[in-house]
């Protein structure tokens, strides 16, 4: 099995996660919930969960020049991720994320972009060579769109694979979706991009067709505990997920991500990865929080063999 260098370029947060019987409607104040302050962002959440899985991975991000991104380092670097492309801005803070869970796992999340929004085109610029070098390239939209797209022009001129998880939700030009080889919405960004709304397998499959149409050869709709739909030249179908019950479903879409780039790395097959991408994000949702509920290597493995 041959491994190959994931460059993710994303953001790194810190998150404050409020655990409460029910999500607060606007004006509502809930009490008796439980408190937790963890890593995330959705690019180190993916940085992380591919190297939980022993992806050789390097994380382009921006953090301040404060605790939480001193900590931050840290906790990468613990997981065997290279930081020495990390930034850190003397003037802007840290991302937060403020996140609240319901009891039946579903979230809601507003994030304080900080020192993310000042990951400019020219620090990507400075990290030409380990984008260059990089077998498959991972990024998100929590970066400015400037940076995602001076990202995207660096890997396709040196023929890097892109994967593009397009979130949060945003419109994007036709000139970028056409630079990119694998791209991985969800639903709802999904309908954003295609203007198809997604609510089954054939609305998946109108959508993923426009998306390919743009260029893109290989289109993956994830649709939470129904798995994930996938459209290529290949590959036309829905690769189930496993059904199991969800405590905090805050990062499954980024452990799926990681997962799945993770797989691509070992030259799995595409199917199998997407399989193995499902298990890892169907792992992740029995665990409170982004980073801290990404699996190892072993327990996904063992958790595939049981199911």
């Amino acid at each position: 099995m041959s491994k190959k260098r994931i460059v993710v370029v994303g953001s790194s947060n810190t998150d404050m996660v409020v655990k409460s019987n029910h999500l607060p409607v606007p004006g509502e104040t809930v009490l008796g919930g439980t408190f937790q302050m963890i890593p995330g962002g959705k690019g180190a959440n993916q940085a992380v969960a591919a190297a939980a899985l022993k992806g050789e991975v390097s994380l382009i991000a921006k953090v301040g020049a404060d605790l939480f991104g001193q900590e931050a380092k840290a906790g990468f670097k613990s997981r065997g991720i290279d930081i020495t492309h990390i930034k850190e801005d003397e003037i802007t803070p840290s991302g937060i994320a403020l996140i609240m869970v319901d009891d039946q796992g579903e979230n809601c999340i507003s994030v304080a972009l900080g020192a993310n929004n000042e990951l400019s085109p020219e620090d990507i610029d400075h990290s030409k060579g380990l984008i260059s070098n990089a077998a498959f390239l991972l990024v998100q939209l929590e970066i400015p769109i400037s940076t995602v797209d001076r990202t995207i022009n660096l890997a396709e001129e040196h023929k890097t694979t892109v994967i593009l998880n397009p979130a949060p939700a945003q419109n994007l030009s036709d000139k970028l979706l056409r630079k990119i080889q694998i791209i991985t919405p969800n639903e709802i960004e999904a309908q954003i991009l295609s203007g198809i709304e997604v609510t089954d397998l054939s609305s998946a499959r109108k959508a993923a067709t426009i998306l390919k149409n743009k260029g893109i050869p290989i289109v993956i709709i994830t649709m939470g505990s129904a798995g994930a739909y996938v459209l290529s030249d290949h590959h036309d179908e829905l690769i189930p997920g496993i059904q199991i019950e969800a405590i905090d479903t805050t990062a499954a879409g980024d452990t799926f991500n990681g997962a799945l780039t993770v797989a691509l790395s070992e030259d799995m097959e595409l199917r199998e990865a997407i399989k193995f991408a499902n298990a890892a994000a169907a792992m992740s949702v029995t665990k409170l929080g982004a980073q801290t509920s990404a699996p190892t290597r072993d327990e996904l493995l063992k958790f595939i063999e049981s199911n």
